[in-house]
C-alpha cells in the first residue's frame, strides 16, 4: 500500500494495477467468498446492497480479474540466419575502450540508432566487443547481435528495435544479461554525483529538454529516454545515448548549450520532425541510487512549481511506456524500491528557476543518504 492506493502485481500477466482501498476491500471479500450469495452476505455487513447490485459488483470484479490475468507471452524469436549481404554500411563506436560494431543496410536504417551514438563513432578497426546488424528486409526490421537474431518487427514498429538494441547495448557495456535488470524506464535520469532523479512524462512534455538544461548547468546526464534499473543494487545505470531534442526546444537550448548550432540536423520521419542530438560527458560513476521521480510538464510562460503527487499519478505514466521484468523477484524489488522514492510533478518554463528548484531537491535527497 502506498499512501491512499494499493498496487497489485499479477504474476500470470506481468501487469500492475493501482486501486483504491474501497475496491481492495471488495476484491478481498470477493476472493474469500464461495458464491455470489456468500459475497452478498459478506459485504451487506458494511454496505446496503440489493441482489442486482451484488451481481453487478461481482461481474465487475470478475471482469477486472479476468483482464488482469491474461497470460503474458514473451515474444518467440525464430531461428533466422543473418544475411550478411545487407552489410552495406559499417560503423564502429567506442565507449571508454569498449568497441561496438554495427552494420546497417541503408541510410534510413542508419537513422534508427546512429545519430544518438554518432559522437562515439570511430574510424579505426578495433576488435569489437559485440557486433550488431540492423537491416530492413521485406517490410520488416531485423536486429542481430553476434549473428543471433534478437528481434524482428514491422518497420512501422521501429521503436521496438531501438528499445531492444539499447537493452543489448547496456548489457554489453555493463557486462550484464537481460535477466539482470528489474526494468528499463521510459524516462531520463540526472545525477549530481551522489544520487539521481528520474524524469518521466509523455512525449513532448519537456523531459529531455529539461535534462539538457540541467546537464548544461553542472549536473550529469546518467540516461536519456531509457533508464535501466539493475536488480543487484537497485541503481540506475549509465546509458551512453546522446539527448534527443525536438525542433520545438531548439530556441530554448540554443543560448545555453555550447555549439548547439553546429550539431547536425537529423530528419528521420514526419512524426518525429527535425531532431538534434546533444552528447554529454559521462558521469564519474556508472550507476547511482535514485531517490525521486519527477513527472515533467513544460508550459510556456508558466511559473516553476514542484509538488508531491501520488504513486497512482506516477505509475499511470511510467508503467505503460516502460519494460518491466516478469520475474516475481524483480516485481517485488520494484515495489520495494518505490517505497523509498519521493514523487513529484514539475511545471516549468524558466530555465534558471527550474535549475534552482532541482538543486534544492538534490540537497534534500542527499541529506537522507
Amino acid at each position: 500500500m502506498f499512501g491512499d492506493h494499493w498496487i497489485l502485481w499479477y504474476t500470470i500477466s506481468n501487469s500492475y494495477s493501482i486501486i483504491e482501498p474501497e475496491f481492495k476491500l471488495l476484491l478481498d471479500s470477493y476472493l474469500e467468498s464461495n458464491s455470489t450469495i456468500d459475497f452478498s452476505a459478506t459485504i451487506s455487513d458494511s454496505i446496503d446492497v440489493s441482489n442486482d447490485l451484488t451481481y453487478n459488483i461481482s461481474e465487475t470484479l470478475f471482469n477486472y480479474l479476468k483482464d488482469c490475468n491474461r497470460p503474458y507471452s514473451p515474444p518467440i524469436i525464430p531461428l533466422i540466419p543473418l544475411d550478411k549481404s545487407y552489410r552495406n554500411i559499417s560503423k564502429q563506436y567506442n565507449f571508454e575502450g569498449k568497441t561496438i560494431q554495427i552494420y546497417y543496410n541503408s541510410e534510413l536504417v542508419l537513422k534508427t540508432v546512429h545519430p544518438a551514438l554518432a559522437y562515439c563513432c570511430i574510424k579505426s578497426s578495433d576488435v569489437a566487443l559485440a557486433t550488431f546488424d540492423i537491416y530492413l528486409k521485406d517490410e520488416d526490421l531485423y536486429l542481430f547481435k553476434n549473428e543471433c537474431l534478437i528481434s524482428r518487427v514491422s518497420k512501422h514498429d521501429y521503436h521496438l528495435i531501438q528499445g531492444k538494441f539499447i537493452m543489448q547495448l547496456l548489457c554489453t557495456l555493463h557486462d550484464k544479461q537481460e535477466s539482470d535488470w528489474i526494468c528499463t524506464f521510459h524516462g531520463s535520469t540526472i545525477t549530481d554525483g551522489n544520487s539521481s532523479i528520474l524524469f518521466i512524462g509523455e512525449s513532448g512534455k519537456g523531459k529531455s529538454t529539461l535534462c539538457a538544461l540541467l546537464a548544461a548547468n553542472g549536473f550529469d546526464l546518467l540516461a536519456d529516454d531509457v533508464s535501466p534499473l539493475l536488480s543487484k543494487d537497485k541503481h540506475i545505470y549509465y546509458n551512453p545515448l546522446a539527448i534527443s531534442i525536438k525542433k520545438g526546444a531548439f530556441n530554448v537550448l540554443e543560448p545555453i548549450v555550447s555549439d548547439f548550432d553546429s550539431l547536425p540536423l537529423v530528419k528521420f520521419n514526419k512524426t518525429k520532425g527535425d531532431l538534434k542530438y546533444i552528447p554529454c560527458e559521462k558521469p564519474k560513476n556508472n550507476h547511482y541510487p535514485c531517490h525521486a521521480i519527477i513527472l515533467v510538464n513544460y508550459k510556456p510562460k508558466a511559473g516553476t512549481s514542484l509538488e508531491k503527487v501520488s504513486v497512482k499519478t506516477i505509475l499511470e505514466t511510467i508503467i505503460p511506456e516502460s519494460w518491466l521484468s516478469p520475474n516475481p523477484k524483480h516485481a517485488k524489488q520494484f515495489l520495494d524500491w518505490l517505497t523509498d522514492i519521493d514523487m513529484y510533478q514539475l511545471t516549468y518554463s524558466n530555465t534558471k528557476s527550474v535549475t534552482t528548484e532541482i538543486s534544492k531537491l538534490f540537497k534534500q535527497l542527499n541529506k537522507k543518504l
